[in-house]
């Protein structure tokens, strides 16, 4: 559309670090989904909106209804939300699509706007090395384990991964506030061997933490939306340009 925007946020990992932390940090995102809503032509969330989420049958975890009405506002006027979900949010099931109207993505996909070539994902499991997480990720999507563990109580269920994914943010740490330079940077990585197959103008991916904007060739270039725990970070293509922003 002219004159509208297309806007990528991710990893507000909203639960964590506690309650009230978390519902200031939600009011500050739905105030800035609320003031872009008017120039957005589509809305790409990539993923980690929650610390945890596990859709049961008839069970969502509770919470959070400010935000996801924030969404639901974008879908109701016909403005495209696009969802990858994340590695603490990959237990979706059809909540988002048949409650909020939003399309969801389970994998990096490919896209084509303004005659660009997009590929956009959340950015887990991606590139060389982090063996150990893409052998955990296997056991996570698998269907049997998805039973098991759709069977558990919520109380029990919710709780319990819930604390997990606690310990796996406080084992993290500040380690993501580091720059590690391209050679050791996965996604940068995967980035590289990506455009040695096709062709691709931008690369946007979440999941990093760190708002980073580098250049992989004259054409090409690969943005990280950053996240919305300590950076209020997100990016924005005006039909000309695809840069990073912070929320003041």
């Amino acid at each position: 559309m002219a004159g509208k925007k297309i806007y990528f946020i991710s990893d507000f990992h909203l639960g964590a670090p506690d309650a009230a932390t978390s519902r200031k940090r939600e009011h500050e995102i739905v105030s800035f989904l609320t003031a872009i809503r008017p120039e957005t032509a589509e809305l790409f969330v990539l993923g980690d909106l929650f610390d945890f989420w596990f859709e049961y049958r008839t069970v969502v975890p509770k919470g959070y209804v400010r935000l996801l009405a924030a969404l639901a506002q974008f879908t109701d006027e016909g403005i495209p939300v696009h969802f990858f979900v994340g590695n603490h949010d990959m237990w979706m099931n059809d909540y988002f699509e048949k409650e909020l109207g939003m399309q969801v993505y389970y994998e990096p996909t490919r896209f084509e706007r303004d005659g660009k070539k997009w590929l956009i994902g959340h950015g887990d499991g991606l590139g060389p090395g982090d063996t150990g997480y893409k052998f955990l990720k296997k056991i996570f999507r698998n269907p049997v384990c998805r039973f098991l563990f759709s069977i558990t109580p919520p109380v029990i269920g919710i709780g319990l991964a819930d604390f997990f994914s606690r310990k796996s943010r406080a084992k993290t740490g500040h380690a993501d506030q580091v720059f590690l330079g391209e050679e050791n940077e996965w996604l940068i990585q995967f980035c590289k061997q990506e455009l040695q197959k096709e062709h691709t103008d931008f690369f946007v991916f979440g999941h990093r933490h760190l708002p980073l904007d580098i250049p992989l060739s004259h054409s090409s270039k690969y943005i990280n939306t950053g996240d919305w725990i300590t950076h209020y970070s997100y990016a924005v293509y005006d039909n000309h340009e695809l840069t990073l922003h912070r929320h003041a």
